[in-house]
Order: structure tokens, then sequence, then C-alpha cells
């Protein structure tokens, strides 16, 4: 893991088109900023965590009605 320090307004770049900008620091919480292209998608963990969940559910679902399916 990279660890970098950044001050409010400072920020990082990820390969060619992805900056992340310290916007402020309140307490322990940072805002950040991130500008990416729109193809590239930005989530933050937990919705990322509760989409891969609901995709491998459905994954499930379909291979369970294709088994169905063949066993008809």
């Amino acid at each position: 893991m990279l660890v970098l320090t950044r001050k409010v307004g400072e920020s990082i770049m990820i390969g060619d088109g992805i900056e992340v900008k310290v916007i402020s620091i309140d307490g322990d919480q940072v805002k950040l900023g991130i500008e990416a292209p729109r193809h590239i998608k930005v989530h933050r963990q937990e919705v990322f965590e509760a989409i891969q969940a609901e995709n491998k559910a459905a994954l499930d679902v379909t291979e369970q009605l294709i088994n169905q399916l063949k066993n008809f």
C-alpha cells in the first residue's frame, strides 16, 4: 500500500486520468473529490461490496434456472 500525505487542495493522480483531491478535513473525516473518465466506475467500498453481492446472487439464481432447464 502506498501511503501519501496531502493537505487540503492538494491531489494525487492515478494513471493519466484519475485525480483524487482533498476537499476538506473535519476532525476524523476527510472529504475527497474524484475526477475520473466516465467509463471508470467509482464507488464507496460498502456500495461496491453490495453491488458485488447482488451480482453474485443474480448469478446464483441464473445458474439454478439453467440447471432446472437442463433437467426439464
